[in-house]
C-alpha cells in the first residue's frame, strides 16, 4: 500500500475548518465535560465543552483514491505544528462542519495547543496522547447540535478540512509476474 506525508506548503495549504465526525480519521473520540462526567471532570453543571485530539502526528489515516485504490497518510509533528499555528493566526477557530457536509454555528475553539512532553494539560483531562498532538477545546454554544449530535454520540470526535501536498515514501510494489501471459 502507497503511504504519503501530508505537508503544507506556504500559500497554497492550509486547514480552514474542523469538522465533527462519527468516526474521526485518527481514531481519537473527544470528551465533553457534562453531567455524565461530574466526577471526572470536576464540574457541577453541563459546560457545553468538547476537548481531544484534532491532529495526532505520524498516526497512519487510510483513505480511497477516486479509483477505490486504498493508500495510507500521516502527518509529522512539524506539519501538526504548522497546521495548528496557521488555523489560529488564519482566525478560523469558529469555522465547523457536520460530517464534512454542511457549515454549523456554534462551535469554537477555545484553547489550543500542543502537547510537548509526556505530561501536559491533556493528561489532566485523562487523554493520553502522543507528544506532537494538537489538542483543542471548543466551547458548544448551539443548544440543538449538542443535544442531538454530541450528548446522544452522534459525533464522537474532530476531523480536520482543509488541503495538504502529499510526499510519496513508500510506493507499492508491483508483481512483474502479473503481466506475464502465455499464449497457447
Amino acid at each position: 500500500m502507497e503511504l504519503f506525508e501530508l505537508t503544507i506548503e506556504e500559500k497554497m495549504d492550509e486547514v480552514f475548518a474542523i469538522s465533527l465526525v462519527e468516526n474521526p480519521a485518527i481514531e481519537s473520540d473527544f470528551m465533553y465535560f457534562g453531567k455524565e462526567m461530574i466526577q471526572f471532570a470536576k464540574v457541577d453543571n453541563d459546560q457545553h465543552m468538547l476537548i481531544g485530539p484534532v491532529l495526532i502526528p505520524d498516526r497512519k489515516i487510510l483513505r480511497v483514491d477516486g479509483e477505490g485504490k486504498p493508500y495510507q497518510v500521516y502527518l509529522s509533528k512539524e506539519t501538526v505544528k504548522k497546521v495548528a499555528q496557521n488555523y489560529l493566526m488564519k482566525k478560523y477557530t469558529d469555522k465547523a462542519t457536520l460530517e464534512h457536509d454542511k457549515s454549523i454555528k456554534g462551535v469554537h475553539l477555545v484553547e489550543s495547543w500542543l502537547k510537548d512532553s509526556k505530561l501536559d494539560k491533556s493528561n489532566s483531562y485523562g487523554l493520553a496522547l502522543p507528544e506532537g498532538t494538537w489538542v483543542g477545546m471548543f466551547k458548544i454554544t448551539d443548544d440543538k447540535l449538542w443535544n442531538d449530535y454530541i450528548k446522544t454520540g452522534v459525533v464522537k470526535g474532530f476531523s480536520i478540512e482543509g488541503l495538504f501536498s502529499h510526499k510519496l515514501i513508500h510506493a507499492s510494489i508491483i508483481d512483474d509476474s502479473i503481466f506475464e501471459k502465455t499464449i497457447f
